[in-house]
C-alpha cells in the first residue's frame, strides 16, 4: 500500500512538473492566435476569444519570416553535417588510434570547458574578421565546426568499439579513413543521432553569435530576426507570440520525433569507458 502511494505521489509530481512546464509553451501558442491587444490585458485571458491567424500571415508578408526561417534551417543543418564529420573524426582518434600526447592533449580540451564561451568570442571574431568571415554564413559555421562537448561524447562511445574489429579491417588492407568510415562510423550512429540533435537545436537557438558575425539583414537567422522585431513592434504582443511560435516549433517537432535517440545515445555515451 505504500509502495502504491509512493507511485502515485510520484506520477502526481512529474505531472504536475510536465504541466507547469508546458503552460508558457500552450500559452504562447494562444496568445499568437488572440486579436491584437487582447493578450496585453489584464488578467491575461488563457483563450482567444476569436482565434484568427493575422500575426503569422503578416509576419511570412510583410516580416519576411519566410526568409529568415530558411536561413535558420540552412545554417543549423550546415553546422549539424560539418560537427558531425569533425567531431567523430576526432572522437575516434582520441578513442582508437595511438598518438604521442593523446591523453594530455584531451585532458587539455576537457579543462578548456570550464571557460565561458563569451570570453572567447571577441578573440574569435578577429580571426573570422582576418579570415574575411564577417557577414557571411561561413563565419557563423567555421567557429561551430568542432565542439570539445562532441569530441568527449564521440570518444566516450568509440571506446566501446572493439579493437579486435578494428585490427581485422587493418589486416584486411584497409585504410584509417576506411575503417573509421565503414567500420566505426556505422557503430556510432546512436551517439551521432544524439550529437546531430544536441548541434542542431544548438545552432537553432543561437542568438548570440550571429548576432555578433553577420550584419546583413537578409542573412539574419530566426532569434536575430525575432529580436529585430522586437524594437519595432515592442507593443505588438501577439505578433511577437507569433515569430516565437514559428522560431520554436520546428527544433520542438525535431526533438519530440528523435528523443528517443537522444536520450538513448546520451546513456549509451554516458557508461563507456
Amino acid at each position: 500500500m505504500n509502495r502504491r502511494l509512493a507511485t502515485t505521489l510520484l506520477h502526481g509530481a512529474l505531472l504536475v512538473g510536465a504541466a507547469l512546464t508546458a503552460f508558457p509553451l500552450l500559452w504562447m501558442v494562444s496568445a499568437s492566435l488572440m486579436p491584437t491587444g487582447e493578450a496585453s490585458t489584464f488578467p491575461p485571458p488563457l483563450l482567444p476569444s476569436a482565434p484568427t491567424v493575422e500575426h503569422y500571415l503578416a509576419l511570412f508578408a510583410r516580416a519576411d519570416m519566410g526568409r529568415y526561417l530558411l536561413n535558420s534551417a540552412l545554417v543549423a543543418t550546415a553546422v549539424t553535417l560539418v560537427s558531425l564529420f569533425i567531431n567523430s573524426l576526432a572522437g575516434y582518434a582520441f578513442a582508437k588510434l595511438r598518438f604521442r600526447g593523446r591523453e594530455r592533449l584531451f585532458k587539455a580540451l576537457l579543462a578548456a570547458l570550464v571557460i565561458p564561451a563569451q570570453v572567447a568570442m571577441l578573440p574569435l571574431f578577429l580571426e573570422m574578421r582576418a579570415l574575411g568571415l564577417v557577414n557571411s554564413y561561413a563565419g557563423v559555421i567555421v567557429p561551430a565546426a568542432a565542439s570539445i562537448f562532441g569530441i568527449f561524447l564521440i570518444r566516450q562511445f568509440a571506446l566501446s568499439i572493439p579493437d579486435s574489429l578494428l585490427e581485422a579491417a587493418r589486416i584486411d588492407g584497409a585504410t584509417e579513413f576506411e575503417i573509421y568510415w565503414r567500420v566505426a562510423l556505422p557503430l556510432l550512429r546512436p551517439v551521432l543521432v544524439t550529437l546531430a540533435l544536441f548541434t542542431f537545436m544548438g545552432s537553432w537557438n543561437d542568438f548570440m553569435w550571429p548576432l555578433i558575425v553577420l550584419t546583413d539583414d537578409d542573412l539574419y537567422t530566426l532569434p536575430v530576426a525575432l529580436a529585430t522585431l522586437t524594437r519595432e513592434r515592442v507593443q505588438d504582443n501577439e505578433f511577437m507570440m507569433a515569430g516565437a511560435v514559428v522560431t520554436t516549433l520546428p527544433v520542438l517537432v525535431v526533438f519530440l520525433a528523435l528523443q528517443r535517440q537522444y536520450v538513448r545515445g546520451i546513456m549509451l555515451g554516458g557508461v563507456k569507458g
